[in-house]
């Protein structure tokens, strides 16, 4: 079983990103784009009771972000994008609650920006890296990230901690045989779960990341889960979520592309019948003119 600890870089005002996804999903009529030169983004917005508009180069792009949804899994252009977050049916975004700022996408990144609560309560947002190198054979990837109101927890499988310490808003992973997980979340130190028992799958191949997100004063803490999969191919962009959540890459493969992916493949099979037809079509025209010139050959 493989370990990697990892420590997000926190991005005040990432939770903007969900507008840069829906503003490629209106602008580009392809959802495979390629992301060797492009990157893949989803957003989830995990700040209870807050939702919130977001801009990006001063238009609204997302208009009342409900705590809990999800933008995204989307193909993005590689680039820099300034966005901005305001309360929710603000007339314009000059006058935002975070922002605006530069978020930089990198090519061939694939990324989750998440919206939510600092381990005060504060609102805040962080931009994840998802790992989606190759998993081994009959493996596949847990990870877990800290973004609740609540202090450092400990990550229980079958009663015994199997991540400690983990910090909002940290992240760890665990490369795992594929199977069923009964996961819960605990005080560190403490056995009594705050969150959980749920049970995870650990699908083969399969990215699975599992959030814990809410306020723990509050008594609201929930739990969302994103999966990535294709991990035994070469990466590319499409995911699928659960739990009310969605995320992303194409060597990878997603609930949220299924249909774009379907109507691409309907429209490319019938490029292909059109051409196939034309061409066979010029043949015959072919065929016919140049047993014409026999007969007339032959007459004269």
């Amino acid at each position: 079983m493989e370990r990697t600890p990892r420590r997000s870089a926190a991005l005040v005002g990432a939770s903007a990103a969900a507008l840069i996804g829906l503003t490629a999903l209106a602008a580009a009529p392809s959802a495979a784009a390629d992301t060797a030169d492009g990157a893949v983004l989803s957003v989830m917005h995990g700040v209870p009771d807050t939702p919130v508009d977001v801009w990006v180069d001063d238009e609204l792009t997302v208009d009342d972000f409900e705590p809990g949804d999800m933008a995204g899994p989307l193909d993005l252009p590689a680039g820099t994008y300034a966005v901005a977050v305001t309360a929710a049916d603000a007339e314009d975004a000059s006058d935002p609650v975070i922002g605006p700022i530069d978020l930089e996408l990198e090519a061939g990144g694939n990324y989750t920006a998440v919206a939510h609560l600092d381990a005060d309560g504060q609102p805040t947002a962080t931009l994840f890296t998802n790992d989606i190198s190759a998993t081994a054979a009959g493996e596949g990837r847990l990870t877990v990230r800290h973004v609740a109101a609540a202090p450092a927890v400990d990550v229980l499988a079958g009663g015994d901690a199997v991540i400690s310490g983990l910090e909002n808003p940290d992240e760890e992973a665990l490369d795992l045989p594929a199977g069923t997980v009964s996961a819960s979340v605990a005080a560190a130190g403490t056995t009594e779960p705050v969150l959980g028992p749920a049970d995870v799958e650990v699908a083969d191949g399969v990215s699975t990341i599992a959030y814990a997100w809410g306020s723990l004063e509050d008594d609201n803490l929930a739990l969302a889960t994103q999966t990535i999969e294709g991990l035994h191919s070469s990466p590319g962009g499409v995911p699928a979520g659960t739990s009310g959540l969605a995320a992303g890459v194409e060597a990878p493969s997603s609930g949220f592309s299924t249909g774009a992916i379907a109507v691409g493949l309907s429209i490319v099979g019938f490029f292909l019948v059109a051409s196939v037809a034309m061409l066979f079509g010029a043949r015959r025209e072919r065929a016919r003119q140049a047993a014409g010139g026999s007969r007339h050959t032959r007459r004269g």
